[in-house]
């Protein structure tokens, strides 16, 4: 890893947390993802399974968190397995965990290898009556290969069938979603680095500059910072390109007088930062494209007011679709009398800003919530309106990343990345 340690005592808090959701005399056990092979001997980066992290701070494969609060002795409550270390695999892989070690990580005093799990399952089993299994149930999630939390479901379905099953999901769904101050720290480090790059950028871009070179412009920033790099597959999208809301081919040139929209964000210890700006290539705004530059800066500035507590999710996005409608119309892109014949399933505005406004953010880009709970204290969300005209062959979004606060309205974890047209402007012909 390439972050500083964070200190055990987040893990700790969050374990807390979890077990206090628990039902009696009930068992929870969190898998790592697993390396996932392309061909050959070849595979993609080791990426940590976010729950097990949030939950004890291991970010090495093979690793197992066992959550057993009623167990009836003290060194069974937490338990951590961990694949063996030795000699062979410190000169071919690096050192892996030891268990003091992972201790130190997570502040889990009991410590097994790998190969002692099932043995010490089994035993678990005999004293507990429910299995909290840990199935992705995340309102984006669509997952079409077997993972490792899967294949153990599966095994351990059917070798303790007359166990009661309850789901993590729910509990970490509503657990995760609000931050403790440790990790709204990690979040603005992540913040903090996209900001680097961004500022990097703005006196790199110039006309026939390619999206690729912009792309790598920010890894090489980011990475310098501590950073693994992207927080998500980065969107450097010139001229009409940015009409595609999810483009990631980033393989053509920048022409003078083009916009470029750059959804590009680092991550830091597994936060993810989540950041959107839209920039001129040649240094400058056109009239019209400063128009509507400043009509989504408005939307994104009143739509972060109102993320308070107790805010509903859906009445949100119908309020916020209230303010783009009317920067619509001044903008001449929809008319009063489109919004009176409009569908209510689709109104009027959904021709130029079709995606939602915001999402929650953390440990995943698109973080868990329950998007059916009023907004909390201490969650995380991305402001980011847009409006995409492929008639005029440009389009523009702007997204920050905002802590909802108790009272004083959002704090903007990004409130130090330029966004207004001057400051860009300047930076970019200084």
């Amino acid at each position: 890893m390439k972050y500083h340690q964070i200190n055990s005592a987040l893990f700790v808090k969050n374990r807390k947390k979890f077990t206090a959701e628990m039902k009696p005399n009930s068992v929870a056990v969190f898998n790592s993802n697993d390396i996932y092979p392309i061909s050959a001997d070849s595979t993609l980066p080791f990426a940590q399974h976010r729950d097990i992290f949030y939950l004890s701070g291991v970010d090495q494969e093979e690793s197992v968190l066992l959550l057993f609060p009623d167990a009836p002795y003290e060194h069974q409550k937490e338990i951590l397995f961990l694949r063996e270390t030795n000699d062979h695999i410190a000169v071919w892989e690096g050192e892996k965990l030891t268990k003091e070690h992972a201790f130190q990580v997570s502040g889990i005093r009991t410590v097994y290898w790998l190969q002692d799990f099932h043995k010490v399952l089994n035993e678990m089993m005999t004293y507990a009556d429910t299995m909290y299994i840990n199935t992705n149930e995340h309102y984006r999630a669509t997952v079409e290969v077997e993972t490792r939390e899967a294949r153990f479901v599966k095994w351990w379905k059917e070798r303790y069938p007359a166990h009661n099953v309850a789901k993590s999901n729910p509990i970490l769904q509503r657990i995760r979603s609000v931050k403790e101050s440790e990790e709204i720290d990690l979040i603005q480090q992540a913040c903090d680095i996209t900001e680097k790059g961004f500022r990097r950028l703005l006196s790199f871009v110039k006309p026939n500059v390619t999206e690729y070179e912009i792309e790598a412009e920010l890894a090489h920033e980011f990475i310098r910072n501590r950073s693994k790099g992207f927080a998500y597959t980065p969107i450097i999208a010139s001229g009409n390109n940015a009409n595609v809301l999810h483009y990631i081919e980033n393989n053509q040139q920048c022409k003078a007088g083009d916009l470029i929209l750059l959804d590009v964000a680092a991550e830091y210890a597994n936060y993810s930062s989540d950041m959107t700006r839209t920039i001129p290539v040649s240094g400058r705004f056109s009239d019209r494209q400063k128009a509507v530059y400043n009509a989504v800066l408005r939307v994104k500035n009143e739509a972060a007011k109102m993320l308070t507590p107790g805010t509903l999710w859906k009445q949100y996005h119908v309020e916020v679709g209230k303010i783009m409608t009317s920067e619509l119309i001044g903008l001449g892109l929809i008319s009063k009398a489109d919004v009176q014949n409009e569908n209510p399933e689709w109104p009027a505005y959904k021709k130029y800003f079709m995606h939602g406004t915001s999402h929650h953010l953390g440990l995943d880009t698109h973080d868990y919530g329950l998007l059916h709970e009023p907004i909390k204290a201490n969650m995380v969300f991305t402001v980011e309106p847009g409006i995409y005209i492929p008639d005029e062959k440009f389009g523009i979004r702007l997204e920050d990343n905002v802590v909802v606060q108790e009272k004083g309205g959002p704090f903007n974890l990004m409130r130090n990345i330029p966004v207004e047209v001057d400051e860009i402007e300047s930076l970019m012909n200084s």
